[in-house]
């Protein structure tokens, strides 16, 4: 198999905590160069990890001709710039999640690269992790009967006033960067992976709101869904709270599952996930299934296995569209009365 030499664009806290080096841990995968227009923070990746090459440029890293494939690692308001520049240079791109700040960007990208005839990847992750595989291969393989109904909810403090203008928090609650508030920019975790266990969504009833006032995106959504496959959801998501808790349930016509998207931060340690549970009757089983220390590490290498043609990614750009869909029609009322 040859090795796919990956360009990176962005050496933010996600490219250097969870992504970054997922890229040259993967099996026939390499890491070339990376970009980032802050002054030294390419440099300071590239030394800390041993990359050959750092720009403060983009484009060097999109026009070098010893790169195959091209990470964006960038905020949400650039994605759709960064990967039309990629496959107008020939280049196979993953971008991060959100896909973009809406929709129509969304299809145009796909189109784009489609035209190029270049490949394209969404860096919905959780997708390729082992504990996810799991609750897929449990749900679908008709571990809690037939699926009738998920439950899912997010509730959360507003982050205190200097964190909200903070390194974390101060791009993600700014529409003009991430598209949203809490919402938008992380809940698409959840809804990709229903959407990858259960199926697409096709119907939809949502409200959204601004209720805390402590930043201008949606900080309060409630929904109702219907996926394809006949089973219905109800969704609640406060981030307005006077605690934290997140946690989804899917119940079938035998059981039920109940598991958590994101893994809270464990004091002394890093994110340690929520084991699942299983409960049928009254058996209750407790699944654990810990994730990798760089947990792109598994989604990079299906694309890595994808471009020698063994395989296929699970996160692709249709997905990612299914995901933006839903989350742009949660929050179309919201955004009309606020654009006005």
């Amino acid at each position: 198999m040859r090795t796919i030499r990956w360009g990176m664009i962005g050496c933010g806290q996600v490219a250097a905590g969870k992504s970054g080096p997922a890229l040259y841990r993967a099996r026939n995968s390499e890491l070339v160069a990376v970009a980032d227009h802050h002054p030294g923070r390419a440099k300071e990746f590239a030394t800390r990890h041993s990359i050959a090459r750092w720009h403060e440029d983009a484009e060097a890293v999109i026009a070098a001709p010893d790169i195959d494939a091209v990470y964006v690692a960038t905020l949400t308001n650039s994605h759709h710039e960064y990967t039309l520049r990629c496959a107008a240079a020939g280049k196979a791109v993953l971008v991060e999640k959100p896909m973009a700040m809406s929709v129509a960007q969304c299809r145009e990208m796909i189109a784009a690269c489609e035209k190029a005839d270049v490949p394209l990847w969404v860096a919905y992750y959780r997708r390729a992790l082992p504990r996810f595989a799991r609750l897929r291969e449990l749900v679908q393989g008709g571990a809690i009967g037939e699926v009738r109904m998920v439950v899912t909810r997010h509730f959360q403090q507003i982050p205190a006033a200097d964190e909200i203008s903070g390194p974390f928090w101060g791009w993600r609650l700014d529409p003009r960067r991430s598209g949203g508030g809490i919402f938008f920019e992380a809940v698409g975790h959840t809804l990709d992976i229903l959407d990858y266990v259960l199926g697409p969504i096709e119907t939809l009833h949502g409200l959204a709101g601004n209720q805390g006032a402590a930043y201008a995106g949606e900080d309060v959504v409630t929904a109702a869904f219907r996926f394809a496959s006949g089973a219905y959801m109800s969704g609640a998501w406060c981030f307005t709270a006077d605690f934290d808790d997140e946690c989804n349930e899917i119940i079938g016509s035998k059981g039920r599952i109940r598991f958590s998207t994101f893994p809270p931060l464990r004091r002394g340690g890093g994110p340690q996930p929520v084991p699942m549970v299983l409960t049928r009757g009254d058996q209750v089983e407790t699944i654990a299934v810990d994730d990798p220390p760089y947990v792109h590490q598994p989604l990079v290498q299906t694309i890595v296995d994808e471009m020698n043609g063994v395989g296929k990614c699970p996160s692709t750009p249709e997905s990612a569209l299914r995901t933006a869909q839903v989350i742009e029609a949660a929050l179309a009322g919201f955004r009309a009365r606020s654009a006005h």
